[in-house]
């Protein structure tokens, strides 16, 4: 499992060394009147979404994104605050079983730590989906102007991968 994760990393790594190449000879053989300008600006749309979740992706015009990425993330706060509750109830619970015993119920500890847990996945998952809904915003104002026609010569969508060692 490791060899294959080493192979991947070395491979993207490798691909992003070449692209990179690819790319600074193409920008010094090109001429002025020939230069690329984005429509879209990557970071604006980091910055919109990292302002207000979806804002990124209404910017890029995916607006189909916007409310899966808002029911992901208020699904993610639902579970958190019902797991807090039931944090707060079982610890409520057995500091009360404390003063009863001196022990007091394990029962309850558990149940506390477990939700505890729970309340604590869940707040790492709602950060996951925030930095995705980032990284998602910048992807896609990258891509915006991305071409997908068909081949004028063939008419036929293509796919193509070149490698330079």
């Amino acid at each position: 499992m490791k060899k294959i994760i080493i192979n991947i990393l070395l491979f993207l790594i490798f691909s992003a060394v070449s692209v990179n190449a690819q790319l600074n000879n193409r920008i010094k053989n090109s001429t002025q009147d020939s230069v690329f300008v984005m429509s879209k600006s990557p970071w604006g749309a980091v910055l919109r979404s990292a302002i207000l979740p979806g804002w990124g992706q209404f910017y890029n015009e995916s607006y189909w994104k916007i409310p899966v990425i808002w029911g992901g993330i208020g699904a993610l706060a639902y579970g958190w605050v019902d797991r807090n509750k039931l944090t707060v109830k079982y610890r409520d619970l057995y500091n009360k079983s404390l003063l009863e015993s001196e022990n007091g119920k394990s029962e309850y500890k558990q149940l506390r730590e477990f939700y505890k847990d729970q309340r604590d996945l869940f707040a790492v998952f709602m950060g996951l989906a925030y930095f995705l809904n980032l990284v998602d915003a910048y992807v896609d104002a990258h891509l915006f102007d991305f071409d997908v026609s068909k081949n004028k010569t063939t008419n036929q969508t293509e796919f193509r991968i070149r490698l330079r060692f």
